[in-house]
């Protein structure tokens, strides 16, 4: 469950889902395009999406993958399944359909801009989607080819990862964290985009510093690829080596907290109204400040050994990818959602959803930092006496999370029918 969970919503809803969705629909709009640079290629990253998505789901009930979500070797070399095999080659099929999307968005980006839209006139949505498709290109075949190595090292007993035949297991952390850390960026920056729309139209302002805002999200990108190894500060690299990766990570904050400093600055004196997706992007600014602050306390070499795999990760990490990246996607659906569809939903429970959501999620994810702090590992499903009243807590808000997302399920398909054109 542990590995179904991480593989399911990373690989399969974060990463693809969440640019491709908004992106394939706003992107012609907003540079006055009629479609995708190539919409047979666009077809295509569907199909191929829709095979990998089927076949790894086949693959885990079947009969599951003890690997966890990260693939870590030695697991992966030596597991007893063999269903981590077809796992993987899911996995990796999925990554030829995050590469056609990107491919896709920057021809389009690059070539079907309308006469006179300037870059410097581009909405701050399309630079995100920009940044985030070299991160596709550039990222996603260094853990495609990590996984087929996996694969061949099972298959033909190939010394690659596995120390007994004379592998090195660092090298898979190494090649795995080259793609995963910036692919943190291909799930947060479509969001970030998103929230630098939303809060100028309900603050009734131009965005703050658009420039700025435009190249912190290359900035961002660029140096995304240079911090990878602070997710193996304790896993035997040379002190040199972390010293470098923890300064690298401080500096990757720096075009982060631009974009909140900028939208904090678009928000002063503006006439600024509440509606649902102004309270998602307000919630997403909080939760992902929250969450980008727990990434400095584990950008320190000290407190990242103490905390590292407990459940101080999972909360940091929850906060950016789920209060934040979710949170703003959740804003998005709702901001375009009569553009998309031509009807509106109901403002009071959408209004509602997003009060829930953000009071569900901070009582799941907050009580996990104070656990994480106390020393409770993750990926055990038992947990020491002292830490019962926490966890019930997180239970509780987890119930309270739950809630606020299945609501949209119900609003949405009724407004379909019955909302106001």
């Amino acid at each position: 469950s542990f590995t179904a969970h991480g593989i399911i919503m990373v690989f399969f809803f974060l990463v693809p889902v969440v640019p491709t969705v908004l992106g394939n629909f706003c992107l012609p709009l907003m540079i006055g395009a009629k479609d995708l640079a190539f919409p047979r290629l666009n077809l295509l990253s569907w199909y191929v999406y829709m095979l990998a998505a089927g076949w790894v789901l086949v693959a885990i009930i079947a009969g599951g993958v003890d690997t966890g979500w990260t693939f870590y070797t030695p697991y992966s070399s030596r597991s007893s399944h063999y269903n981590v095999i077809p796992t993987m080659i899911g996995v990796v099929i999925s990554g030829f359909s995050s590469m056609m999307t990107g491919i896709n968005f920057i021809a389009t980006i690059h070539w079907l801009r309308a006469p006179g839209l300037r870059w410097f006139r581009l909405p701050l949505f399309v630079w995100t989607l920009y940044a985030t498709s070299f991160i596709f290109l550039l990222a996603v075949p260094v853990v495609a080819i990590a996984l087929i190595l996996v694969i061949v090292e099972r298959l033909f007993q190939v010394g690659i990862y596995d120390p007994a035949l004379g592998g090195d297991p660092l090298l898979f952390q190494h090649l795995f964290w080259f793609y995963s850390h910036p692919a943190v960026y291909i799930m947060i920056l479509p969001g970030m985009g998103i929230v630098s729309e939303v809060i100028p139209c309900f603050a009734r302002k131009e965005i703050f510093g658009y420039r700025f805002v435009a190249y912190a999200s290359f900035g961002i990108a660029w140096i995304g690829f240079f911090v990878w190894a602070h997710h193996m500060f304790v896993a035997g690299i040379s002190a040199h080596a972390a010293l470098i990766f923890s300064a690298l990570s401080f500096l990757v904050a720096i075009p982060s907290a631009i974009k909140v400093f900028n939208w904090t600055a678009t928000l002063y004196k503006g006439s600024i109204t509440f509606e649902a997706p102004m309270l998602f992007c307000l919630g997403f600014v909080v939760l992902f400040t929250f969450g980008g602050m727990a990434g400095l306390f584990l950008a320190c070499l000290g407190v990242d050994m103490h905390v590292h795999d407990t459940y101080f990760i999972i909360a940091h990490f929850h906060f950016i990818m789920v209060g934040g990246m979710v949170t703003a996607y959740m804003g998005g659906l709702h901001f375009w959602w009569p553009k998309i569809t031509g009807r509106m939903y109901s403002e009071w429970w959408a209004r509602n959803t997003a009060i829930i959501i953000c009071v569900g999620f901070f009582l799941t994810f907050l009580p996990q930092f104070v656990l994480g702090y106390n020393g409770m590992p993750r990926r055990y499903h038992t947990y020491a006496p002292e830490f019962q009243a926490w966890n019930v807590l997180s239970t509780a808000g987890s119930s309270i999370l739950g809630f606020g997302y299945i609501l949209p399920l119900f609003y949405f398909p009724y407004a379909l029918r019955h909302g106001k054109p």
